[in-house]
């Protein structure tokens, strides 16, 4: 078994300045801590988690709280997390909160006492719980989603402007009464989208139909029942911007239900880019999340945070990609 002056050796540094990277202090030169780091990974080096616990009084856990394990979004996401965590020092607790504020507050409940190192959270609407961590002066980064009046490091992505994106190009490929599914009232990310999808409107010229919008909860009978009620619309709309992956699944099988011909009739767009969308039949237009990139970035900002806690709060928003395929070719 490695030993820290095993990793000394390999980085060429002290075995004080080993314990200073392990134990998460901010007096270590960059260049010099991630030498040490790789030298940890290649000797499969574990500090002892006992005695580093005695010393820094927390764990060399991380709590990564997400809100729906189900969807295949925070997969890739969890992934980047847990590759930063493991090169830093760090093991990972996945918890699901089903987007439940008590649960949620469960799962917090269990960081404050176990005495986690972090926490990195995609929280519930409106949720008091992150103001309960920073309070407690557990380092958090927020992933998806943005905490209107919290001073907490952020991850995101331009959800705006992927909405505007998808809504625009349907607009562009003739398509003229476009409806949106997006997610609850009040979530960010469903608020966002929702923004973006009639900014694309105002700049197609197209009018705002209140009747071509529904709010559903983010999964398939969520997008299929909204689905059901848009085309019972008179007149129905001809194409959909489905505001996430699980509603689009049940969006579409609501259409395919019905003998509504993609594009043809109706033009579709999701939001994230999923396996399942080059096998679909006309092939599924989305828009691509940088989920993986999600993860690390909020790992990173993580690690950084434990290391220096009174640094500035950081706010990331990554970009998305729109992906063109055949379920948005031109209306005829």
């Amino acid at each position: 078994m490695a030993t820290i002056y095993d990793v000394a050796r390999r980085a060429e540094v002290s075995p004080a300045t080993v314990s200073r990277v392990v134990n998460g202090r901010a007096n270590v030169d960059p260049a010099l801590a991630e030498r040490v780091r790789a030298a940890m990974v290649d000797l499969n080096y574990r500090p002892n988690a006992v005695a580093r616990n005695l010393r820094r009084s927390r764990t060399s856990m991380w709590a990564v709280i997400i809100s729906d394990i189900g969807n295949p979004f925070f997969t890739s996401l969890v992934r980047g997390v847990e590759d930063v965590a493991q090169t830093a020092g760090y093991s990972v607790v996945l918890c699901n909160s089903d987007n439940d504020e008590a649960k949620e507050g469960q799962y917090v409940n269990a960081a404050l006492t176990e005495q986690m190192a972090g926490v990195i959270i995609s929280p519930t609407a409106g949720s008091p719980h992150v103001a309960r961590l920073l309070d407690a002066g557990v380092p958090v980064v927020v992933i998806d989603r943005q905490m209107a009046g919290a001073d907490v490091d952020t991850v995101l992505v331009d959800n705006e402007q992927g909405a505007r994106d998808a809504t625009g190009h349907l607009a562009a490929a003739g398509y003229r009464r476009i409806a949106c599914i997006t997610g609850p009232r009040g979530l960010f990310t469903a608020e966002r989208r929702l923004a973006g999808y009639r900014a694309a409107l105002d700049d197609a010229g197209l009018a705002h139909d209140p009747a071509l919008v529904r709010h559903a909860d983010f999964g398939v009978d969520g997008g299929h029942a909204a689905m059901h009620s848009l085309l019972a619309v008179d007149p129905r709309p001809d194409a959909v911007f489905v505001g996430n992956n699980l509603m689009t699944i049940g969006a579409v099988g609501r259409i395919f239900d019905e003998g509504v011909t993609v594009p043809e009739e109706m033009g579709v767009v999701g939001f994230d880019d999923v396996p399942w969308a080059t096998l679909m039949r006309p092939a599924l237009t989305t828009v691509a999340q940088p989920t993986y990139s999600v993860g690390r970035n909020a790992a990173e900002l993580l690690t950084d945070r434990i290391t220096d806690p009174k640094r500035p709060v950081s706010t990331v928003t990554l970009p998305t990609e729109l992906r063109v395929r055949g379920s948005s070719g031109a209306k005829p």
